[in-house]
């Protein structure tokens, strides 16, 4: 019933338009606004079984004749016939044919005005007129009724939504029963909704354009005087209290009517149209005139928001700052509780006092052995304690003769000493790991201080708005049918400038979203960020300044000969949209316990990086944290970052073979270094930077594959006589040869990762 209702009110609405444009001219003598309204409409997708039913009644209630009938069954058939045909052949019909069928269907309009001699110009102008309004009417309803209300209308859609109400106060303006004028009706509404939804100006604009297209119509500018005083009027009394301006509008209606008397006859009848408009006004619930007030709101509206973002990032700048000052003292604070280990000195001296407590305290030879020969004694206890730290424990060889021969509790005191190394042992390797762990702390400690840091100089500047670019981007795009409800366009750094757009879901994948936004922004553009909006049916779609570089990579592996699973582990992650990051982690050995541990330490470095830290603090943090699992199983990590921003790379080693960075003039070879990760605590990596151009490959791999070639310059060679450009290729290449080399027999695991720069 709902559905059935909202089709009549439709059918009804479409019969009032479809009558007032026929009502519509230009000086009395070109009528080219009904039929174009009519193919603009269907173009838009309004339903052609509604449209073409009430342009027929609209047309005939104008002019009831054979002659008119006629005209208008011929309009109504060139759209309905091409129009099903487009449907069953599921093909969508393209602008320039809609407008092909616009002047085809005007033919029987053409004939009838030639045989009563009107003048072939004027007929011309008719068609190209409808022509114009024809598209001027798409490019406004084709926003309006297919995007909805929550896009804002560009400057272009402004302009055409003008002329269509010129052109329907035209029809208007010959809209008359027993003097009750319909245009001031619709004249004292639009006026009073125009003030309420936008400003002051805005209802004088509007007026005057109600009063031009009366003008038109008419050649008499009689409602352009009266019109601007409403706007007036309604203007300056406009507060949140909609009554004070139908007021004020009605009142300078009579001053306009009884005082200056602008019209030709004034009296109640002429009174009821502003009546009945300024009571429509406001009887419409606020809540309609807010959602269209979105339609025609201004960039200047956004300042107070983009004030608040600059003051947020401000605010943020000092927390950040303040924050990283607080990690900073964390990492001193946990570098001081740091235990100093004892010297070997010190050790042997705390021992030798717990075993003369524990053995030799009711000795009866105490005071022979710890007085008389007390150096002496002293002596041989340190020997004999620096033999079982050495070895783990001593035994009754390990006792000189003459103390074997004069001590009655040699046995007791092997068996002390062994117990006490053996405790020192334990206690020295769990302070070492509280230690680690300290150390561990204070490094991730100081890394995250430098992050904060990072992140305080990044939201320190100013945001830059550049309102100009954002009203630019949303004309432009909806000119490209890409539907922009919001845009902000800003500069990051003197390098980047970022734009966000709020676009509906359909256009995010179309190809001329990105070229547009680089026409306007003045240099390429990327997508790097898309995410859903909090309105449904609309996308965010973030794009900044695209970086000088790009790259491109292929992967090639091969499993250790009669081994199901490699040791070697690689990672691939785009770091932030700007860097990327290449890594291959190759676990000690090969089978399941080796790539357990390469998996482990390769998540750990993906995710330091992932979070931002730096290469030292990432791999240092990795590293002491295999370090305490005491599991003798060790990882090499060769690891390359790539800046597509400065073309910089940095190549980060421990334990990995050389790399290489081909060029279109040769080849560099970066040399391994470093002990493999998880060795010892404080091993530091060994890094690289290398200034990366256009058409270099870089090439990084497991020890399986350098092995294979013998010496580096060997593998130098080789690659300098690849000739494809494709990276996938160019790493199956190195390992199909390294595999030849020998014999078809993988002797370890064999990863290769070849990088392209363009």
């Amino acid at each position: 019933m709902r559905t059935k209702l909202f089709y009549f009110s439709e059918f009804l609405g479409f019969i009032i338009l479809f009558y007032v444009l026929n009502l519509a001219s230009i000086g009395g003598l070109i009528y080219p606004f009904a039929f174009s309204m009519l193919f603009a409409l269907a173009w838009a997708n309004q339903k052609v079984w509604i449209l073409a039913p009430a342009y027929l009644i609209g047309a005939m209630v104008v002019n009831f004749s054979v002659v008119n009938g006629i005209c208008a069954l011929v309009t109504i058939f060139v759209l309905i016939f091409p129009y099903y045909i487009h449907v069953m052949c599921k093909k969508g019909m393209k602008k320039w044919e809609l407008f092909v069928c616009a002047v085809i269907s005007q033919t029987a309009t053409i004939c009838f005005q030639a045989l009563n001699g009107i003048n072939p110009a004027l007929i011309v102008v008719n068609i190209i007129t409808g022509l114009l309004f024809c598209f001027i009417c798409i490019s406004f309803f084709e926003p309006l009724l297919l995007r909805g209300t929550a896009f804002k209308f560009s400057n272009f859609e402004i302009i055409c939504s003008c002329i269509i109400l010129t052109a329907f106060s035209s029809g208007l303006n010959n809209f008359n029963i027993y003097n009750f004028s319909f245009l001031k009706l619709f004249a004292s509404f639009m006026i009073l909704a125009s003030v309420y939804i936008s400003s002051a100006k805005s209802s004088l604009l509007i007026a005057s354009l109600i009063a031009f297209g009366s003008t038109v119509c008419s050649n008499n500018p009689v409602y352009f005087a009266p019109l601007i005083i409403w706007a007036m009027c309604a203007g300056i009394f406009k507060t949140q209290q909609r009554i004070f301006s139908l007021i004020a509008l009605v009142l300078s209606e009579l001053v306009c009517g009884f005082y200056f008397q602008f019209y030709y006859s004034f009296g109640i009848i002429e009174i009821l149209p502003v009546l009945i408009g300024s009571l429509i006004f406001y009887l419409i619930p606020k809540k309609c005139y807010d959602e269209i007030s979105c339609l025609f709101s201004s960039g200047s509206q956004k300042l107070a928001v983009k004030n608040l973002i600059n003051r947020n990032r401000e605010i943020l700048h000092r927390r950040l700052e303040n924050l990283s000052e607080v990690f900073f003292e964390m990492n001193s604070v946990f570098k001081k509780l740091i235990k100093s280990e004892m010297s070997p000195e010190q050790v042997k001296e705390m021992l030798y006092g717990e075993i003369c407590n524990s053995i030799c305290k009711n000795c009866p030879e105490e005071k022979h052995c710890h007085r008389t020969f007390s150096n002496d004694t002293k002596k041989v206890f340190e020997e004999m304690i620096t033999i079982a730290l050495e070895k783990g424990k001593i035994t009754i060889l390990d006792l000189p003769s003459y103390l074997s021969s004069r001590c009655g509790r040699a046995n007791m005191l092997i068996s002390e000493i062994n117990t006490l190394t053996n405790q020192y042992k334990n206690y020295r390797q769990l302070v070492g790991n509280v230690d680690t762990s300290k150390l561990l702390i204070s490094d991730q400690l100081f890394g995250m201080a430098g992050l904060m840091k990072e992140l305080a100089n990044e939201v320190e500047p100013i945001v830059s708005f550049d309102n100009s670019k954002e009203n630019k981007l949303i004309d432009e795009l909806a000119f490209n049918n890409i539907a922009c409800s919001d845009a902000v366009v800003y500069d990051k750094n003197a390098r980047t400038m970022v734009t966000s757009l709020v676009v509906r879901d359909e256009d995010v994948e179309k190809t001329k979203l990105q070229s547009v936004v680089s026409k306007i922004c003045g240099n390429k553009m990327s997508i790097y960020e898309i995410y859903p909006s909090v309105k449904a049916g609309l996308t965010t779609v973030n794009l900044k300044t695209a970086p000088r570089f790009d790259c491109i990579f292929g992967i090639a592996q091969q499993n250790k000969s009669g081994s199901s699973l490699s040791g070697d582990c690689h990672s691939i992650e785009r770091l932030d949209g700007e860097k990327f990051m290449f890594a291959i982690c190759d676990g000690m050995g090969s089978g399941n316990e080796a790539r357990e541990k390469s998996e482990t330490a390769i998540g750990l470095v993906e995710n330091f990086y992932k979070a931002g830290f730096d290469n030292e603090t990432i791999l240092s943090s990795v590293n002491k944290l295999l370090n305490l699992e005491k599991d003798e199983m060790f990882s090499t990590i060769d690891i390359c970052v790539v800046d597509l921003k400065s073309g910089l790379a940095d190549f980060v080693k421990m334990g990995a073979t050389s790399s290489f960075v081909r060029r279109e003039d040769g080849c560099e070879i970066l040399e391994s270094g470093a002990l493999p990760i998880g060795v010892i605590q404080e091993a530091k990596p060994l890094i690289k930077k290398v200034v990366l151009s256009e058409k270099d490959f870089i090439i990084i791999s497991s020890d399986g594959v350098n092995d294979a070639f013998g010496s580096d310059s060997d593998y130098k060679d080789f690659l300098l006589t690849i000739k494809t450009t494709n990276p996938q290729e160019y790493a199956q290449a190195i390992i199909d040869r390294a595999l030849a080399n020998n014999n078809g027999y993988a002797v370890d695991d064999m990863t290769c990762i070849v990088v392209k720069i363009f």
